[in-house]
């Protein structure tokens, strides 16, 4: 049985959990409009900028070769994912922080329906492309469906009352 003190503790971690993913999600908002604006020729000249320093101490330096070439193959249809699923992403988590900070009942399985979503996704781009990062996001996307189906279930029962 968990205690009021303990209640609290885990209220405080899931308001501050989702307001961390509120910022996040407004992050990906403003990067999806930056990369509908952002030319290739801006991507390439920031990147040949970026690693000028780089290649003039090390001419053969492989991640500076990397982002270069990444640069130069950036498309159009690229741009436009990025941009989408950038803008996408951001809304939907931004609309369900919204219901979850206002304790909008709906707005609870929801919410934990698409975070769930979101770790499939991570995971198989994890399965092709380990990261750290992603791995960290993965975990913190979990504690939040588990902070989030706690709180649905706390309301719930304090509604039937």
């Amino acid at each position: 049985m968990i205690t009021k003190t303990e209640e609290k503790k885990i209220f405080l971690v899931f308001e501050i959990s989702i307001i961390l993913k509120g910022i996040n999600s407004v992050f990906e908002i403003i990067g999806g409009f930056l990369a509908l604006l952002v030319t290739k020729s801006f991507i390439v000249s920031t990147v040949l900028s970026l690693t000028h320093e780089e290649l003039s101490q090390d001419p053969n330096d492989a991640i500076s070769h990397y982002l270069i070439n990444l640069s130069n193959n950036f498309s159009v249809s690229s741009q436009h994912f990025v941009a989408f699923y950038l803008l996408s992403h951001g809304i939907i988590k931004l609309f369900l922080v919204i219901g979850l900070l206002k304790k909008k009942l709906w707005a609870y399985p929801l919410s934990a329906f698409v975070f769930s979503l979101f770790i499939v996704y991570q995971i198989y781009k994890y399965i092709y492309s380990p990261s750290i990062w992603l791995l960290i996001l993965t975990l913190f996307d979990g504690l939040i469906i588990w902070l989030t189906l706690h709180e649905y279930h706390k309301i719930k029962k304090h509604h039937k009352k």
